[in-house]
């Protein structure tokens, strides 16, 4: 079965970047406004690009790549245009800012995200394997919580509302495909018959010696193992039992306030898998590019704009001082790095200044 990663050019002209099994099935439910989320709001979405793979990971990976980058290197992929691509590949400069939107139309970063060459994307990702899960509502949390940060691959065993459950969808906010492809087993046995290494997640003392990892080091070891791996959740009124910890190779833990262990579900899932992410090819919203500085030439007409203002203002006073207060003005206004615009919308500001609009 093929997969397929593609990107939705949205009616206000944002890329939305998703990938499915069933790419005509799920352009028509973005069309349709049936997929909660970034396009919902955003209709009518065109596809501009798709591209097939052979497995679900490889479709993942690569729209996580594709998420990273910035808006000019989606349109030269979308274009055919390699040559820019490659172009556009190399590291920008980079400034930490707030950005309230992480949907995938946000412009970020172009960080190291090749796939090929990240230990992480060799290992397969681990298994999130929920034993006797009770609400529903806390499985769409888990899945929430995995896909975040990539994670696909969830495992029920013997929930206790039984499967699927559509108080699950709300819960996840989007994360539709982790509920659509995750699978069911009647014993914890069965759920992790391919999964070389186990790790069970308690804060309690079961009775049982095993080695202790906390999510970070179970994170690096997962990454190092060609083999699958699986880390199981109990459910939420008292996790894990005795007999489930004990087939696990390891007991995954956290340092806690021992007065207040609790734990929810989607709590405990996040903690692993960001330790998870660190290592796996995401992009960071918070990174973005910098626009390139304003030409000194620009720079300088600012000044001279302001100290003009201010001469006509009788700022400069005492003559004496006239050099040093300018030679201080001109320090304070270089020291940001101004770009072009940065500068073009000041000049404005001391424009309109300079000539006030009647009221």
């Amino acid at each position: 079965m093929p997969f397929h990663t593609y990107i939705l050019q949205c009616a206000d002209d944002s890329f939305y970047v998703g990938h499915t099994d069933n790419l005509e099935a799920r352009f028509g439910a973005h069309q349709a406004g049936s997929i909660p989320g970034y396009t919902l709001s955003r209709r009518p979405v065109a596809l501009v690009w798709s591209e097939n793979f052979g497995t679900r990971e490889e479709a993942l990976a690569a729209e996580l790549q594709i998420k990273g980058w910035s808006r000019a290197k989606k349109q030269a992929l979308i274009a055919g245009d390699w040559d820019q691509v490659s172009k556009l590949a190399r590291k920008p400069r980079q400034i930490l800012r707030y950005d309230a939107s992480t949907s995938s139309a946000s412009t970020q970063d172009e960080r190291d995200l090749d796939a090929e060459r990240s230990p992480a994307a060799r290992a397969p990702q681990p298994a999130i394997v929920l034993v006797r899960p009770q609400l529903a509502e806390n499985i769409g949390k888990a899945a929430r919580a995995m896909l975040n940060f990539g994670l696909t691959d969830l495992r029920l065993v013997a929930p206790r509302d039984g499967w699927p459950n559509p108080d699950a969808g709300p819960a996840a906010s989007g994360a539709d495909l982790v509920l659509e492809e995750a699978r069911v087993f009647d014993t914890l046995a069965e759920a992790i018959a391919d999964c070389a290494h186990v790790y069970a997640t308690t804060v309690r003392k079961r009775g049982v010696t095993k080695p202790v990892v906390t999510p970070e080091q179970a994170a690096t070891e997962i990454r190092r193992f060609p083999e699958q791996s699986a880390v199981l959740f109990g459910p939420e009124r008292s996790g894990l039992e005795t007999d489930d910890v004990a087939v696990a190779r390891a007991i995954l833990t956290v340092p806690i306030n021992p007065e207040f262990g609790s734990l929810n579900l989607a709590q405990a899932v996040i903690l692993v898998a960001y330790e998870w992410s660190k290592g796996a090819s995401l992009a960071q919203p918070t990174l973005v590019e910098l626009d390139p500085p304003a030409p000194q030439a620009d720079l300088d007409g600012m000044i001279g704009q302001f100290e003009t203002m201010l001469d006509e203002a009788g700022f400069f006073f005492p003559p004496d001082r006239v050099p040093t207060t300018k030679r201080m003005l001109r320090t304070m206004l270089t020291k940001p790095g101004w770009n072009a615009q940065e500068v073009r919308t000041l000049r404005g500001v001391l424009s309109a200044l300079a000539r006030p609009r009647p009221r």
